[in-house]
């Protein structure tokens, strides 16, 4: 499908199981998309727990190549952050979404991106996953984020780790930490993608299929 963001629109895959619990917005990295194979084992686990899945491109095809040559856009998380803003309204609008509790997962530069959207629909948003991610490119929004978050992070990518550390002061509500150890930004290691996709199943799956109260614990 389409989703409409401002004067463009962005090319995306929706998953909806049978009696869905919810639905998980993914927001992607520098240089990535909504092919990247990473994120779609993660929707995979996600899928087959019981929640939808919108995997989307936050760049036109157009603004893609432009950004392979000047990197451009990647790091710009206002214009990534707005687009997935445009999704949360967008699955709002779909009859078969609306009444879904929304999640979010992003990646890398992508979960700034997500983070920034949780903080400007907050009353939408239930649970937020970050891989890998810069949460630290939201700045000042983070003091503005209640949405629960999950910050999953290589035991061996001590930059972001200690990046991560440093936004998960920074949160304004439920934050949780979680270390994989021996793995590196992109989990390549054995075993170390599945863990992670086991972290944002539970994380997601208790906060979107419970009653709704925000900041809960499983």
């Amino acid at each position: 499908m389409t989703v409409p963001a401002g004067a463009v629109e962005l090319e995306g895959d929706l998953t909806l199981p049978v009696k869905a619990a919810g639905i998980v917005a993914f927001a992607h990295g520098s240089g990535s998309s909504r092919h990247s194979p990473r994120n779609r084992a993660v929707a995979a686990t996600l899928v087959h727990a019981g929640l939808a899945t919108l995997m989307l491109d936050l760049l036109t095809p157009g603004e893609e190549k432009r950004d392979l040559r000047t990197r451009e856009h990647r790091f710009d998380v206002a214009l990534l952050g707005g687009r997935v803003v445009a999704a949360i309204d967008w699955l709002g609008r779909q009859d078969a979404s609306a009444a879904l509790p929304v999640g979010l997962f992003g990646a890398s530069t992508g979960a700034a991106a997500a983070l920034l959207a949780a903080g400007e629909r907050p009353d939408r948003v239930r649970a937020l996953v970050s891989r890998g991610g810069r949460p630290d490119l939201a700045g000042p929004a983070l003091v503005r984020v209640s949405t629960p978050t999950l910050l999953i992070v290589g035991g061996r990518d001590e930059v972001v780790l200690d990046l991560n550390r440093g936004a998960a002061a920074e949160l304004a509500g439920e934050v949780r930490l979680e270390v994989v150890a021996g793995a590196g930004h992109l989990f390549e290691e054995p075993g170390a993608l599945e863990q992670v996709a086991r972290l944002a199943r539970d994380w997601l799956s208790a906060r979107l299929s419970g009653p709704g109260e925000r900041g809960g614990r499983p």
